[in-house]
């Protein structure tokens, strides 16, 4: 049995992934970008470091790189960040690992004003032991940072710990540090992109990964 568990956030334990992909798109065509909200989405998971160079070139990113992110920062929060919603069982399942003695983390390229807002909305603050947002790394998922500050925050071996996230990103950059990852879909990732990208184990979301806990590589 693993001595922790780090989660992802959005898509993962909240609601955001749609909100997230309809903000970037929103971003790219307020500078003048056509970038359909399906290609946005297929990218979220990475934070803006990495999303950004996919559909700007390098003399854009430059020139108003900064700019974007910006505005699609504030807009998020302006028009979506309170249309976020906890999926259904999270605190159940933090909780149960919890008491089982498991060690439990969130590691999300998310801001940290962002991740402390989503720590409330999902009802889990009080279950953690340890927070990763992208002010306390140099890159964002597909690179592995997030996850090697949380194994050092934990003071766990990537052996002993496991990853629970919903998009390739987030296996990907598991397993560059060594982690294995159950995936989720619901961030509405498919089954094949997630275990192509290395997860171990899929489930429907935080309910269907509960009913299974047991059976389940955190617990098995």
């Amino acid at each position: 049995m693993p001595l922790a568990a780090i989660f992802d956030i959005d898509g993962t334990l909240v609601d955001s992934v749609d909100l997230h992909a309809l903000a970037w798109h929103e971003a790219f065509a307020h500078f003048g970008h056509d970038v359909s909200f399906e290609q946005a989405r297929s990218q979220i998971g990475k934070g803006g470091d990495n999303l950004m160079p996919v559909f700007l070139s390098e003399a854009q990113l430059r020139d108003h790189g900064e700019q974007l992110e910006s505005w699609r920062g504030q807009h998020f929060k302006a028009q979506y960040l309170p249309m976020v919603r906890p999926f259904a069982a999270v605190p159940e399942l933090l909780g149960k690992l919890r008491g089982a003695g498991v060690k439990l983390a969130v590691a999300s390229s998310a801001k940290r004003e962002d991740l402390e807002v989503y720590l409330d909305i999902a009802a889990i603050k009080d279950l953690l032991d340890a927070t990763v947002s992208s002010e306390d790394v140099e890159q964002s998922k597909p690179a592995p940072d997030v996850f090697e500050v949380a194994l050092q925050k934990l003071e766990v071996p990537p052996d002993a710990a496991i990853v629970i996230g919903d998009s390739p990103y987030d296996a990907e950059a598991a397993g560059k540090t060594g982690l294995r990852t159950i995936g989720l879909l619901s961030g509405a990732f498919p089954e094949q992109s997630l275990r192509d990208a290395g997860c171990i184990a899929v489930y429907p979301g935080p309910a269907g990964l509960l009913a299974n806990l047991v059976r389940s590589p955190l617990l098995d």
